[in-house]
């Protein structure tokens, strides 16, 4: 038998949240692999259809989700727009000082080679969160944007709705951001910057030779 309801709480991070039913009673769990249609994620507020069943240990939950169509909801825009606008417009700088002349590229290089990793990271954690499988410490996340993969991060978080709205994750988050911008500052007016740039040079020049 299907059910009208609607989902009261969501957690984007998990993948699950609860569903009030229309006609009363108590919430009832839902995880985001019962949705018919994940092309859309879940919100708290949203009208859903489905059906009621019993986990193993015989607790309510909902199955065979399917959103109610409502011509009248205005679309969300997309999440973190703005944060990876942010991401990509740093790594352009950077990709642009470093072919300039401004900036070693092998910086340029770790910086998109850890942004893509940590990426790749936070989409494994989003999948496993999805799955019920072991999920990437948050500490391992927050390393991999201190050691520069932050612009990665922002991209994931945006895309992937992925450790965007907890509170706490988001804080340590951007003060792992801030350090790395003050590293990042510290390296480029520290004569250590000579040192990488005269790296740069020979890296060129072997690549010059190999591809003679």
């Amino acid at each position: 038998m299907r059910h009208t309801g609607e989902i009261s709480e969501w957690n984007d991070d998990r993948g699950f949240g609860f569903i009030t039913p229309r006609s009363g009673g108590g919430r009832l769990f839902v995880h985001i692999k019962s949705f018919a249609d994940r092309r859309r994620w879940p919100a708290s507020g949203d009208a859903v259809i489905y059906e009621s069943r019993a986990d193993s240990q015989g607790r309510p939950q909902a199955a065979k989700v399917s959103f109610v169509n409502n011509p009248h909801r205005t679309p969300r825009p997309g999440p973190g727009a703005g944060a990876i606008a942010f991401a990509l417009l740093f790594v352009s700088v950077l990709g642009a000082a470093a072919w300039l002349g401004y900036l070693p590229l092998v910086v340029a290089g770790f910086y998109i080679v850890m942004s893509a990793a940590t990426f790749v990271m936070y989409a494994l954690d989003k999948s496993a969160a999805n799955n019920d499988r072991w999920r990437t410490p948050e500490n391992t996340l927050h390393l991999l944007g201190l050691l520069g993969g932050w612009p990665g991060a922002l991209v994931a978080q945006g895309l992937l709705r992925h450790k965007s709205k907890k509170t706490s994750f988001r804080i340590v988050f951007w003060v792992t951001a801030v350090l790395n911008c003050a590293a990042l500052g510290w390296l480029i007016t520290s004569p250590f910057i000579s040192v990488l740039m005269a790296l740069d040079e020979k890296l060129l020049a072997l690549i010059q030779h190999w591809t003679s």
